[in-house]
């Protein structure tokens, strides 16, 4: 697909509305067509630091819809990151009907990704950083998370596909989350043979459960131009109860603010001159951090998948935090630089750059090694189960299309009256008319632990997880957010006050137009059990047989609660 000189400016402005100048090399090439077209950012201090995180094992360009409910409660009320579509591009000041606003919202989705083409690609990222790199060749390449798991190959591979595609990348540094569903042998082994010498893989709060020793390193100071930088990595703090405990069995997690602050403190004292967290919290949780911790000047933060055009500044006792969150997918690189002097951070520079698949140009030796890695699997990728006649996308706080999709195909494969899917941030989008392959259906189940399961369950015991789920949603307080979205619901209606009281949130609770009744029982089916020994057909084996018998997928009708109490909140579209 082709990008006229129009629309190349266009995306330029995303990068403008993050403060970055642009040069008139870019101009020129786009006006010439040359197809090289450079996102090149002044120079700015003495410290730099690239981020990506949340890539979710997406080696190649893809679709990526934003969410269309990204509720805000208490005090998160229209603030960052709880704006979406037209809500967001007000806060920002960026133009409707261009390509920053497609990079950023759900806005006019298909029509946008059909004139703008994919996002993301580890080739096009590739030539991104290198494009950065060569005039800040002291930057740290930060990578936040979520990075080993999310695809096929990456499944199929046990992680390894990744971690060369990340060594070649350049990633200096590195936190986790959705890495330890490989197991804890893995990830040791990853770190104590790929990484050596190359990689530092970072987690202050993951401590061994016996003697509360730490198992990876807390920090790391580096020296950029004369200037000693902390890193300091956070991993996700709920990793044993949003994923299954077994597989880190001897380890614990938790937020941990006060060994946060010895850790910042530690780094000062040991010399460093500005300090940044590398952080899968989720940006609420990093909001929260950067109001009680003192001395970290930047939050580099993942989890949520927010794309946010500017950092948040947040006020604490001794100064101030800067927090931002980077998106998913591979769609967007951050770069922050720092202006240090006198020992301490004098002003910075922010931008959160789309990654254009049509505008950069893939990096020969980073699309050589996808080529490899994916060759061996590449006609079981390839291969299409069913053509979609709609929209099918997962991302937002209630369902999403994909999501549907899989409720209906569990209840209809399994026998079940009603299905929970789990609320996960991840997975990629398909516009209508494409055929879904088996590569595409990997992106939305691609876990380690995939059995699916047929339970019976009372009408008391349904409520209660929703509310629980509910809870970990949208309690007023970060801390208790434990990550993801609501649990995906196929059958079952039924009403939500976010604003409500924990317990109080889930009413009106409806099956085939009859109440549910609290005493009877009822045949529910779901996938991704998180206790250890659960067997079960896998989930891509049940949607398999599902497009076996559905070779065109209508589009799906949301299956979504009553949000109540939520009007004209901006985290919401109309």
């Amino acid at each position: 697909m082709s990008i006229s000189r129009r629309e190349f400016l266009q995306v330029l402005a995303v990068a403008s509305a993050g403060g970055m100048a642009l040069g008139s090399k870019q101009v020129l090439a786009a006006q010439a067509g040359a197809g090289e077209q450079l996102y090149q950012l002044p120079t700015f201090g003495n410290v730099s630091v690239m981020h990506f995180t949340d890539c979710h094992a997406q080696l190649m360009p893809i679709y990526f819809r934003e969410p269309s409910v990204n509720l805000g409660v208490g005090t998160a009320y229209g603030k960052a990151p709880h704006l979406v579509g037209e809500q967001l591009l007000k806060q920002f000041k960026i133009p409707a009907h261009t390509a920053q606003a497609h990079a950023f919202t759900y806005l006019d989705f298909e029509r946008a990704a059909q004139q703008y083409g994919k996002i993301g690609g580890f080739a096009h990222l590739a030539t991104l950083i290198k494009q950065v790199r060569a005039s800040r060749p002291h930057a740290l390449l930060l990578d936040g998370g979520d990075t080993w798991q999310g695809s096929a190959t990456a499944l199929w591979t046990n992680g390894q596909d990744m971690v060369d595609a990340c060594k070649l990348l350049g990633v200096n540094l590195m936190s986790p989350h959705w890495e330890f569903t490989l197991g804890a042998e893995r990830v040791k082994h990853i770190i104590e043979h790929d990484f050596k010498g190359q990689i530092n893989f970072l987690a202050q709060n993951v401590k061994t459960t016996d003697f509360g020793d730490q198992v990876f390193q807390p920090y790391v100071i580096r020296e950029m131009q004369g200037v000693p930088v902390a890193i300091i990595g956070q991993a996700f703090p709920y990793t044993p109860i949003a994923n299954p405990r077994y597989m880190v069995p001897d380890w614990s997690f938790g937020i941990q603010d006060e060994n946060m602050q010895l850790m910042v403190d530690e780094a000062r004292q040991k010399g460093a001159q500005a300090v940044i967290v590398l952080s899968h919290n989720g940006m609420d949780v990093d909001l929260k951090m950067a109001a009680r911790v003192t001395g970290i000047d930047a939050i580099m933060g993942g989890h949520t998948h927010d794309g946010v055009p500017v950092p948040v500044v947040v006020q604490n006792a001794k100064g101030q935090t800067l927090v931002t969150n980077a998106g998913s997918n591979g769609k967007f690189l951050g770069v922050l630089d720092l202006d240090v002097r006198a020992g301490k951070v004098q002003g910075y520079q922010y931008r959160l750059l789309p990654v254009f698949s049509n505008l950069l140009p893939a990096d020969r030796e980073m699309q050589a090694l996808i080529e490899r890695v994916r060759a061996p699997y590449q006609n079981k990728l390839e291969e299409g189960l069913a053509v979609s006649e709609g929209l099918l996308y997962r991302r937002g706080n209630f369902n999403g299309s994909w999501d549907q999709l899989i409720v209906d195909a569990l209840m209809e494969v399994k026998g079940a009256e009603m299905a929970f899917s789990p609320g996960f941030r991840w997975g990629t989008t398909i516009l209508p008319g494409q055929t879904i392959t088996r590569e595409h259906l990997m992106d939305q189940v691609a876990i380690t632990y995939p059995a699916t399961t047929l339970t019976e369950m009372t009408g008391a015991t349904i409520k209660t997880i929703l509310e629980d789920v509910c809870d970990n949603l949208f309690n007023p307080d970060p801390y208790f957010q434990q990550g993801g979205d609501m649990v995906r619901v196929g059958g079952l209606k039924y009403s939500c006050t976010p604003n409500a009281k924990a317990g109080a949130r889930i009413n009106h609770l409806s099956l085939n137009g009859k109440p549910l009744e609290a005493g009877k029982t009822y045949k529910v089916a779901g996938w991704a059990p998180v206790a250890e020994g659960v067997k079960g057909e896998a989930i891509w084996d049940v949607m398999e047989s599902y497009f076996k018998h559905h070779r065109v997928i209508k589009p799906r009708q949301l299956n979504q609660p009553t949000i109540l109490g939520m009007e004209g909140n901006p985290g919401m579209a109309a």
